[in-house]
């Protein structure tokens, strides 16, 4: 958000529970995920504030990889990851004066081959246990990453080229 030089930033996290909406797709997972945090927000601020809540998800096998909880579950996701292609879905909530969209992102991730030394020692460095799918492809994890296809900033966490035109929508204008 700083890259895009938004005056008057502030960062408010939403603390509420994630609860997922049960048989959705990735797609309906995140942008309803995104809203309850930006609600969430919204109630805490002016109604003129721009609210911004986003969720990302790695999806694999048909299911989503949040973040994990242990490392042994950390060092599952990773090795499940290693020499495939996973998908990242992130939703975006905008809401600004009553007025809200959601909208999702999706980018394809292709993970090199890696060793289980490989793992344990990016395990340890503890990055992998706060991230959807145990890495980070804007830190250590990005020694992992053969090809992104799609949004690269959807794979950090926030699709900037569709939260822009979102923005604009709402009578933003970052440009």
């Amino acid at each position: 958000m700083e890259m895009l030089r938004v005056p008057n930033l502030k960062i408010l996290p939403a603390k509420g529970e994630e609860i997922p909406p049960e048989h959705a797709t990735p797609e309906q997972l995140v942008e309803a995920l995104s809203a309850a945090k930006a609600r969430e927000v919204a109630d805490q601020c002016a109604p003129e504030d721009v609210i911004i809540g986003a969720d990302t998800i790695v999806w694999v096998d048909g299911r989503p990889f949040g973040k994990p909880h242990s490392e042994e579950q950390a060092a599952a996701m990773l090795r499940r990851l290693s020499g495939d292609v996973h998908q990242v879905y992130t939703g975006v909530t905008v809401i600004r004066d009553g007025r809200e969209r959601s909208e999702a992102e999706r980018s394809l991730v292709r993970f090199r081959p890696l060793t289980e030394e490989e793992i344990a020692r990016y395990i340890r460095t503890g990055e992998p246990m706060d991230k959807a799918g145990a890495y980070g492809a804007q830190g250590l994890g990005a020694l992992f990453v053969e090809r992104i296809e799609g949004d690269f900033f959807n794979v950090m966490g926030l699709p900037l080229c569709r939260l822009g035109k979102m923005l604009k929508e709402q009578g933003v204008e970052i440009l």
